[in-house]
């Protein structure tokens, strides 16, 4: 049941001080006996102790991560991201492998980021969902300014912006209605978010996160990182302690303007923003530009594997909820397919339309989102985006996710538009193809050599072809090991056809 709204105006009244103390005493009952915290304190509290220097850490991590199917399929599929994955075409098949490529510090916030998406309690809230967008995008900031620092065991502090936000989190988990009543007050410029949550709350933001991160057992330094810097104009930083709390609320504030601020507020804010962490932290207008535009693409990626995450944390909880469910029926066609490929393909256009009504979206972000959409809901082993290469008058495979060598596949799938076979056909012909069995004598001899070879054992294929008003630009191409016997619907054909116009609209602009 919602909480009605608690502490309108102050006038130190015993009912007043009674109900103020009875809110906050049950918020905190819900962080100390929610049936969700405890377990989702225990795995972060896990995680972060671990050391970021040796060997037994290393395989501590990659232990915890395997005893959680679920988590271990989200944590690579995010690691194949470009986002977390730069500019390396290795493939991430194993969690021993993502922590040797990406890092002990990166596997770990990536660790952290699905866990806390995942076991938050009240996730499906937009309130909620907008704090663990803020979350990821503070963790992305200290992450860039972590590998400028001179200060060891900087990668810490992505950690700590991480969790920066938990206690607007945690209410807005609690109750929707409270949070939104004490983002209204600081949105009306007269309280802080420090006067409005104490207000409305009897306790401040920063006092829930502090007690929370206790509780859980997070290391101290740690929690001395989310304190606030009292002064108005930062110096430069003594010790990394100092640092540490410097780049925390800098990334806190600079995620919320990311997610939320208007064009015409972002001079005003730059403005603040330098004013504050200028000197300090060695920031310039031109390096905070850099920053923030390189951010931006990235949490726009990141915010679409929440929704993802959040779609598919929601299909469980309906699949099991409902009575009539066959628990031993399987969910997937022997082909591999998903048995509600429609709905994941829905959820996956919903994605893709968020993404293009953001304003100053990245191009390069809705390509990713579509790829990983399509591979997903369809249950592909292997996606890769072709496109043209002015110089060799050629398509190349450049992003690709799967079960394949990428470095193979983006040397080897090579092609000509004005080839005979399957590929430059559907370029010329500008015809989406669904194969569901490419071993038919019929598809064999219309298959290029290197393709036969290539993918020897592929056995059902899809190409999307990409063309702008009479120009070709590429294609997308995915394939499985297992014949696709039922073959896509009419209404699944429908909804990739509206995904693939979002891109062909993106192009076109």
């Amino acid at each position: 049941m919602t909480t009605q709204p608690t502490v309108k105006v102050d006038d130190g009244s015993v009912d007043n001080k009674i109900e103020e103390l009875s809110v906050k005493n049950r918020l905190l009952n819900f962080i100390g006996n929610n049936p969700d915290l405890p377990t989702l304190g225990n795995s972060i509290g896990s995680i972060v102790q671990l050391s970021s220097s040796d060997d037994q850490s290393t395989d501590q991590l990659a232990n915890l991560i395997l005893a959680d199917v679920a988590l271990t399929q989200k944590i690579l599929r995010l690691a194949n991201t470009v986002t977390f994955r730069g500019t390396s075409n290795q493939v991430v098949t194993s969690i021993s492998r993502a922590v040797q490529l990406l890092g002990l510090d990166t596997v770990k916030g990536c660790a952290l980021a699905m866990i806390l998406v995942d076991r938050m309690p009240g996730k499906h809230s937009r309130f909620v969902r907008k704090e663990l967008m803020y979350a990821l995008t503070a963790s992305l900031i200290s992450h860039k300014l972590a590998k400028q620092s001179c200060f060891p065991n900087a990668e810490e502090v992505a950690i700590a912006a991480l969790f920066k936000n938990m206690g607007r989190l945690l209410v807005a988990a609690f109750d929707h209605a409270l949070y939104k009543e004490v983002m209204d007050l600081v949105k009306s410029k007269k309280y802080s978010q420090t006067q409005a949550s104490l207000k409305v709350l009897g306790i401040n933001f920063d006092a829930l996160t502090e007690l929370a991160m206790k509780q859980w057992s997070i290391p101290e330094v740690i929690i001395n990182a989310m304190k606030l810097v009292p002064a108005k104009t930062l110096a430069a930083p003594k010790n990394r302690q100092e640092w540490m709390r410097q780049v925390t609320e800098f990334s806190d504030a600079s995620a919320q303007f990311i997610s939320d601020a208007q064009e015409s507020e972002k001079e005003a804010f730059n403005e603040k923003l330098l004013k504050r962490f200028g000197n300090s932290l060695n920031m310039d207008e031109t390096k905070l530009d850099t920053l923030v535009s390189q951010i931006t693409e990235e949490a726009q990626v990141i915010s679409s594997q929440i929704d993802l995450q959040l779609s598919e944390s929601t299909q469980t909880e309906a699949k099991g909820d409902s009575k009539n469910a066959d628990l031993s029926s399987d969910e997937c066609y022997p082909s591999g397919k998903p048995t509600q490929a429609l709905e994941l393909l829905s959820c996956g256009l919903q994605m893709v339309n968020t993404l293009t009504s953001t304003p100053g979206y990245k191009i390069n972000a809705l390509i990713l989102l579509i790829l990983e959409t399509l591979y997903k809901s369809l249950g592909f082993s292997f996606a890769t985006i072709c496109l043209k290469d002015i110089r060799t008058n050629q398509y190349r495979a450049r992003q690709c996710l799967g079960d394949r060598d990428s470095v193979e596949v983006q040397r080897n799938f090579v092609f000509s538009d004005t080839a005979s076979d399957v590929f430059g056909l559907s370029m010329k012909k500008n015809v989406d193809l669904s194969i569901t069995d490419s071993k038919d004598s019929k598809v064999q001899s219309m298959l290029p050599v290197w393709h036969l070879e290539l993918f020897s054992n592929t056995r059902s294929f899809m190409i999307l072809p990409l063309i702008v008003e009479s120009k070709p630009i590429g294609l997308y191409y995915f394939d499985r090991q297992h014949a696709a016997l039922e073959g896509i619907t009419n209404d699944e054909m429908k909804v990739i056809k509206e995904i693939k116009r979002e891109i062909l609209t993106a192009l076109r602009s």
